[in-house]
């Protein structure tokens, strides 16, 4: 979340408000074949040693490409507009599905505080929530994302604290060993969301929004061959020092800061490298009505389908997947958002069809920070019934829609 549309973070009220869920129909994906050894040693993973369900849901995602695009929404089971289910970790619940009747099929986390050892991240969800919750999405068959606001480890402020601190975090850097506690703490982490003995496949998309100056690892804050490396320091030390194979690595670069023109080069910005990545993502919100954006609606429009090209085609020409990693418009003013927006620039071509998945932000409770902090309808939004739409069409994917994402993969690399 950058700080274009930021506001002070903090615990939100507690507000459980009961509803009912529609029926809906649902268009089931047929199950994924098994793959050869050959298309699974092609199929783009940096890690040759994942574990076999991270490479099955990495595969999967390579088979439904052009097909579906799976949505997700940020914090979608922690807290919704009307209500706050942070202390009910065994009852999972969603705004998403009090609209549609199904949760997201992605659904997507921040281990924001997990540095300082906090109770809590940074809005207010407690780690042992999110933890039951990623677990409990992984045994339903759905998918789970995970970012990191980092406190800056200079200067101890928030994340948008802007004190160069890339530099001192890399090997022979004064904050060297602070930092790899600090990612000794996320393989912990990880060890406690583990089924029994399977590690639970995660998507994760640290550093995210490098090409913007809002983060201390953002640009103008840290060279380009300081986020580089920080970026391969990060990988190399959870792959080789704390042995975690199970993360599927997304870089997600913002698109206000990217011009279509020069849309290749503004990319690949601080690009690590294709043994570092696997997921090429993209936070747009810019072109989806974004306040600073002056353009009209069809411009906007226009260049939103444009950036998912864009993107597609970059991440074919490096063999790894295309994402919609962030983006959503706020309040949703557009009652046809989800049809005439959000869809139709996804299905504007055979490159755009190709963004495997969409994850909008998150819905504050009581709108947050400013009172419309929310991206998904609840009950009774003026968007709710474009969004069931939306769920009922043929392209998109909720989770009760998902194929069986960790399973039937026999090759071996």
């Amino acid at each position: 979340m950058s700080s274009l549309r930021s506001g002070s973070i903090g615990l939100f009220l507690m507000l459980l408000a009961g509803c009912t869920q529609p029926q809906t129909t649902s268009h089931q994906i047929s199950q994924p074949v098994s793959v050869s050894q050959k298309s699974v040693t092609d199929s783009g993973l940096s890690d040759a040693h994942a574990t076999a369900e991270t490479r099955a849901l990495y595969v999967h995602l390579q088979n439904i490409k052009k097909h579906h695009t799976l949505f997700g929404q940020q914090d979608a089971l922690a807290y919704g507009f009307k209500w706050n289910g942070n202390d009910d970790a065994n009852n999972s619940r969603a705004d998403v599905k009090d609209v549609t009747g199904s949760f997201p099929a992605i659904v997507g986390w921040d281990l924001g505080g997990l540095e300082l050892n906090n109770e809590k991240n940074l809005d207010g969800v407690s780690m042992k929530k999110m933890r039951t919750e990623i677990q409990a999405v992984y045994k339903r068959g759905g998918i789970n994302t995970i970012s990191w606001h980092m406190r800056n480890p200079v200067s101890g402020g928030d994340p948008a604290d802007e004190t160069p601190a890339v530099k001192e975090v890399l090997p022979g850097g004064s904050k060297h060993e602070l930092f790899k506690t600090r990612l000794d703490a996320l393989a912990t982490f990880n060890e406690n969301l583990k089924v029994g003995d399977t590690y639970i496949p995660i998507i994760f998309r640290p550093w995210h929004e490098h090409n913007g100056e809002w983060f201390w690892w953002g640009k103008g804050n840290a060279s380009e061959q300081d986020y580089i490396e920080l970026w391969r320091f990060t990988i190399n030390y959870l792959r080789n020092g704390k042995n975690v194979h199970n993360f599927i690595f997304a870089i997600s670069p913002d698109r206000s800061r990217i011009n279509l023109e020069n849309f290749e080069q503004d990319y690949l910005y601080a690009y690590p490298g294709n043994d570092y990545v696997d997921i090429m993502g993209l936070d747009n919100y810019w072109d989806l009505g974004h306040p600073a954006n002056k353009a009209s609606a069809p411009e906007q429009l226009e260049n939103f389908s444009q950036s998912l090209t864009k993107v597609a085609t970059i991440a074919n020409e490096h063999q790894k997947l295309a994402a919609l990693t962030e983006t959503g418009s706020e309040a949703i003013p557009n009652p046809n958002f989800w049809t005439q927006v959000l869809l139709k620039g996804l299905l504007a071509n055979d490159q755009s069809r190709q963004t495997v998945y969409v994850m909008v932000w998150r819905n504050a409770t009581n709108g947050g920070f400013n009172g419309h902090h929310f991206y998904t309808p609840y009950v009774g939004h003026s968007s709710a019934e474009d969004f069931i739409k939306f769920k009922q069409g043929d392209f998109v994917v909720f989770e009760d829609e998902l194929p069986v994402n960790y399973k039937n993969i026999n090759a071996r690399r």
